[in-house]
């Protein structure tokens, strides 16, 4: 039931992310050229409130259809600002800077280093404006930033680990084949996110230690950060097939970017073709990762929901902008950490 259920939901989810079509933009930064500052926003009507938005870097795969979701919940409901801080904490700072002499109601920040939040809350409390940070989660929790008027939308970022291992011992179970070598250990490699990250922190750290804790003992052949990015993944692949080839028997990448990666350099290799093959497992369950799930080119991935986070953000914003209790009308809960909490979800062929 739980696999039919993932499949219905992410199948709902990749046609809302293919299908959408996103409102304007007040103002949109992402010309790389021209993101080191904010160009200068419409004006927003007396009805709509004006949300500054950075996301840490448009080109990460998961998070641009965070964007585009957020664009999308934002049409008849808010006027934004958007800009790529383009991985740089001190260009999000200053974009923070711009939007707040801009006038914004609201800020809504993924941050590109989740240690500056109480930085940037001391820059909306000075300027008396809420701020909703996204994605990325202070270490100490959003009720630690130094502000009442801060929240945060997200996930529980051990759930993703927790669920990936789940994943990864049902498939295991399942396939005897996969021990290659007969010796009842899972000789893996880890593709890890970027360090610091709470997210690729918990999910490192969950996902094997689940698949321990089912009884299965494991061997690491190779640990390294491909910093969320595909072409990173297909090199750091490229590099384990050359030391160990098929020694490797388990694939755990902490996104489907560079699960991506990871399933080019075997296809190079050879791999999927007769019955020649190396599981792969990704988080995020973005359209390109699904297609391959389908396909058997990868095992599974996680539904790291876009379109929900996008949402609630931009409904938690409005709020905020207009003053209201930030869940006010919505189907959101706050956690005792000023916290709304997006699950996952397991996705199998």
């Amino acid at each position: 039931m739980r696999k039919i259920f993932s499949f219905l939901l992410i199948a709902t989810m990749a046609m809302g992310i293919t299908a959408c079509s996103p409102s304007k933009p007040a103002a949109d930064t992402s010309a790389p050229a021209e993101s080191a500052k904010t160009e200068a926003a419409a004006p927003a009507s007396e009805e709509l409130p004006l949300i500054g938005v950075t996301i840490y870097k448009y080109d990460d795969n998961f998070m641009s259809f965070v964007r585009q979701n957020i664009e999308k919940a934002a049409d008849g409901k808010a006027q934004l600002i958007m800009n790529d801080s383009q991985n740089d904490q001190a260009k999000q700072n200053d974009q923070v800077d711009a939007m707040i002499a801009k006038g914004v109601k609201a800020l809504a920040i993924n941050l590109v280093d989740p240690g500056a939040a109480p930085a940037i809350a001391e820059k909306a409390k000075a300027a008396g404006i809420p701020v909703i940070f996204f994605n990325k989660e202070y270490p100490d929790g959003t009720d630690k930033v130094g502000y009442d008027n801060a929240w945060y939308v997200g996930t529980t970022s051990a759930e993703s680990g927790v669920i990936q291992g789940e994943l990864i011992v049902d498939a295991w179970k399942a396939n005897a084949n996969w021990d290659k070598n007969g010796d009842g250990k899972m000789q893996y490699v880890m593709l890890m996110g970027e360090p610091g990250h709470p997210d690729a922190e918990a999910r490192t750290k969950y996902s094997v230690d689940t698949v321990v804790a089912a009884g299965i003992e494991v061997q690491e052949l190779a640990k390294q950060t491909g910093m969320w990015d595909a072409a990173k993944g297909k090199e750091l692949m490229e590099t384990w097939l050359a030391a160990h080839g098929d020694n490797i028997e388990m694939i755990i990448c902490n996104n489907d970017g560079m699960a991506l990666g990871a399933v080019e350099a075997l296809k190079a290799a050879g791999y999927f073709e007769g019955d020649k093959f190396m599981p792969v497992v990704g988080v995020d369950a973005i359209p390109e990762a699904l297609d391959l799930v389908e396909k058997g080119q990868m095992a599974g991935t996680v539904l790291n929901d876009a379109d929900n986070q996008g949402k609630a953000t931009l409904e938690l914003a409005v709020n905020a902008a207009l003053g209201k209790d930030v869940v006010e009308g919505t189907n959101w809960v706050l956690d005792a950490t000023r916290a709304v909490r997006v699950p996952y979800v397991a996705v199998t062929k």
